[in-house]
């Protein structure tokens, strides 16, 4: 298996869930299954395309739906979120088979730190947004990620939960992979999608 470049919200730990479900309480008296899908339609493009739509849509401030989004990453670093089914056998096959796992994320290093060793995830080097790097789909952290390690680009895959991390895999030569929520449609034709990280193990 050739290295991986990942993304690490939505891709390795399930934030979803705890996202979807904590925006829909700021718009929403009541929770429901339809507030949750509502919200996770747009979250699968961006957490900021979410809050901008519901508050436009809901007439809510958007402070306060960034204010509850920010709580919630706070509350992650105190119990991280479950890790995605899947995510550590794949990277444990990476490693095995000689490849490295890699991480592009937009959170800050800090966060993403802590994140990374709660969850014990065997990361062999990762790349912030936040030190520099424009976010995605900009391949620079790909690139950057390539460049460290004097990977070809052929030799690599990358991973991500939402179209710009496919975007910016292919930007820098990379073969992309978008782990996809059943029934939320997402991603430009031609993409290639899959349902669970497992499916990594045979290609």
């Amino acid at each position: 298996m050739t290295s991986m470049i990942w993304d690490l919200g939505g891709t390795l730990m399930d934030t979803y869930p705890d996202v979807d479900r904590t925006l829909a309480g700021v718009v929403h008296d009541e929770v429901t299954d339809a507030a949750i899908m509502e919200v996770a339609r747009l979250t699968r493009i961006s957490s900021s395309h979410a809050i901008s739509t519901l508050a436009e849509r809901y007439g809510k401030p958007k402070a306060e739906l960034r204010d509850a989004y920010e709580a919630l990453e706070d509350q992650w670093e105190q119990q991280a979120p479950p890790l995605v089914d899947g995510a550590l056998q794949v990277m444990e096959a990476i490693r095995e088979s000689g490849g490295l796992n890699l991480v592009a994320t937009h959170r800050d290093r800090g966060s993403a730190t802590v994140l990374v060793d709660s969850l014990g995830l065997p990361v062999d080097d990762m790349v912030c947004a936040p030190d520099g790097f424009p976010r995605k789909p900009d391949p620079a952290m790909n690139l950057e990620l390539l460049r460290r390690h004097s990977l070809d680009p052929a030799d690599c895959c990358a991973v991500g939960d939402r179209p710009g991390d496919v975007a910016a895999a292919e930007a820098a030569g990379i073969r992309g992979y978008l782990l996809v929520t059943p029934g939320i449609p997402l991603g430009e034709p031609g993409v290639k999608r899959i349902e669970s990280l497992r499916e990594l193990l045979e290609s």
